[in-house]
């Protein structure tokens, strides 16, 4: 347990440096929850725009996914707000053994995510027909949950280095964007049980996740493109939908094209580095505006 808790020093100290725009909190069920908003400078109020909800990992934090994940650039290129809410303890309950103090204390956290948005689709004058739900590791698989069971009705998910930590009943119609390197010990492309903090979870296979979504988008035939070592695959759905999963070789549990963590950090987290054969932020944003909810 050692270099666990020198490691979450090390995050601490890591996430301090991030400068949140602005953090704000509000109490939910019995807790006080935190997040950040980003709104570009200059991004009028006149008009309603998308928003971009960013789900951090496991052992990481609404401050640490705002400097890691480049969000905040592109929404001052494409104009949009984005949300960094923080889990507790560091951890989301995505589902089954899922992860963490989250899931050891049953968490609502589809719940807190549904207030969560409510919030600043009113506080930021957000376009409720463009909510977007984006998370790494734990947090693409809270993505995932909530895609089953969240009750607003978010217009598309972007997972990178997830999938499904328990059975979904029921998969709402929604579109989706998968990102995962193809050597990702941690959550294992072909599910199972991975390596690290969650080897206890059994993880339902990245092709088997989206076939849920598949299902529930009346999706049809699969059209393949391949780069060097990025493949992509996209489904194309009823009313507009798509399923999409780009996979990369060579890549581990990692968002592509991220800042890579500092120092001890990687070595003591056994964190992979980010593949520099895409920029997953700006291909997800892509894939975001193409999708609007019903």
């Amino acid at each position: 347990m050692g270099w666990k808790i020198l490691a979450l020093g090390l995050l601490v100290a890591w996430t301090v440096c991030a400068q949140a725009a602005d953090t704000r909190s509000f109490e939910f069920d019995g807790r006080a929850r935190s997040y950040i908003v980003f709104r570009p400078p200059n991004l009028a109020r006149s008009h309603a725009v998308p928003l971009v909800v960013m789900l951090h990992g496991g052992f990481g934090s609404g401050s640490q996914a705002e400097e890691a994940y480049k969000w905040d650039e592109e929404a001052d290129r494409q104009g949009f707000v984005v949300v960094y809410p923080d889990g507790i303890r560091r951890s989301w309950n995505a589902g089954g053994n899922c992860c963490g103090k989250a899931h050891r204390d049953d968490v609502d956290d589809v719940g807190f995510l549904t207030k969560l948005i409510e919030t600043v689709v009113h506080t930021e004058n957000i376009d409720a027909k463009r909510v977007y739900l984006t998370g790494m590791s734990n947090g693409a698989a809270m993505s995932y949950r909530y895609g089953c069971e969240g009750s607003f009705p978010i217009a598309a998910i972007g997972a990178v280095s997830g999938s499904l930590s328990y059975p979904c009943a029921g998969a709402h119609a929604v579109s989706v964007m998968e990102i995962h390197g193809l050597d990702d010990t941690r959550i294992p492309f072909a599910g199972g049980h991975g390596n690290g903090a969650a080897s206890d979870v059994a993880w339902l296979g990245v092709e088997k996740t989206l076939d849920l979504f598949r299902k529930a988008d009346a999706c049809g035939t699969l059209a393949t493109e391949e780069s060097g070592v990025v493949r992509k695959a996209v489904s194309r759905c009823a009313q507009g939908r798509e399923v999409a999963l780009i996979t990369v070789k060579g890549a581990g549990h990692q968002w592509p094209g991220s800042n890579k963590a500092r120092g001890l950090v990687t070595w003591l987290l056994r964190l992979d580095p980010p593949s520099t054969a895409l920029d997953a932020t700006p291909v997800l944003w892509r894939f975001f505006a193409a999708h609007a909810a019903d």
